[in-house]
């Protein structure tokens, strides 16, 4: 009976031990988990301040564009409106020059209109 008494105290002890060694590795994969779990939150935080300096830097250069394109059409404006008042005083001198002839075509013209349109409405 002692070798069977001798037996089961060296298991008892042997599964004491390992009941030891796996309460080191629990409290171990506690410390790396919780290592882990921070540095992957400081990662985290890092590449979330990443993502909003990159889309500010977008926001910016998305009304950097805007701009730009607003003055581009503001000189396509001016140089349309300039074009407009170029032909107004084209027009004015052709007028004052020969107003019989603007007479006449201003009359065929009025003319040709109203022929079309009552053409159309028959």
């Amino acid at each position: 009976m002692s070798s069977t008494g001798s037996a089961s105290g060296s298991l008892k002890n042997n599964l004491g031990q390992a009941g030891s060694h796996l309460k080191q590795a629990a409290g171990h994969a506690g410390v790396a988990i919780k290592g882990a779990a921070s540095a992957a939150g400081e990662e985290m935080k890092v590449g979330k301040a990443q993502v909003k300096s990159e889309l500010a830097e977008s926001a910016l250069s998305g009304i950097a564009a805007a701009e730009v394109a607003a003055a581009a059409g503001r000189e396509q404006v001016d140089a349309l409106m300039d074009k407009g008042r170029d032909l107004l005083d084209s027009a004015s001198e052709l007028i004052r020059e020969r107003p019989l002839a603007s007479f006449g075509v201003a009359f065929a013209t009025g003319w040709l209109i109203a022929k079309l349109a009552r053409g159309s409405d028959r």
